[in-house]
């Protein structure tokens, strides 16, 4: 498995968070490709909604996203997390989320939907890369049971 690499990033209130805050619990660190789109609104409202559930578990949740600002969308959809923002895509490229991608043949550069679970040490223990969200919650559920129970 392979460690959390370094970073410093701003959220959206210009706190700054490190990979230190990935130690000591366990983090779902996840990454999306635009605010306020349909799929990224969907991702993002999951894990809102699974927040109380997963920090009962010991989990905190983190989003990083390019963009540099995401208060209009963490407010309109009352996101309870914070969201860093990357734009210098040092993370991104880190954790080699910044991906060539294709629409309607026409290839561009993006972040690719994805999510990573580090455990209290800074180990990514699991990721998830093209994350659809079809069956998305149940296997992120599935996941953080199976490691909660083989490593506490």
């Amino acid at each position: 498995m392979n460690k959390l690499p370094s970073f410093s990033l701003k959220d959206s209130q210009g706190n700054i968070h490190s990979n230190q805050d990935c130690q000591g619990c366990y983090t779902l660190l996840y990454f999306y490709p635009k605010d306020d789109t349909t799929g990224c609104t969907k991702q993002a409202c999951l894990y809102r909604d699974l927040k109380v559930e997963l920090l009962e578990k010991g989990i905190k949740i983190i989003g990083v996203n390019p963009a540099p600002s995401h208060q209009k969308f963490e407010t309109k959809y009352e996101l309870n997390f914070p969201i860093l923002c990357d734009d210098q895509l040092d993370l991104c490229k880190k954790m080699e989320v910044w991906k060539e991608k294709s629409m309607y043949g026409r290839k561009y550069m993006g972040v690719e939907r994805s999510c990573f679970l580090i455990n209290p040490d800074g180990i990514i223990v699991w990721e998830k890369r093209n994350v659809s969200l079809a069956g998305h919650q149940e296997e992120l559920l599935k996941v953080v049971e199976t490691f909660l129970i083989h490593n506490n």
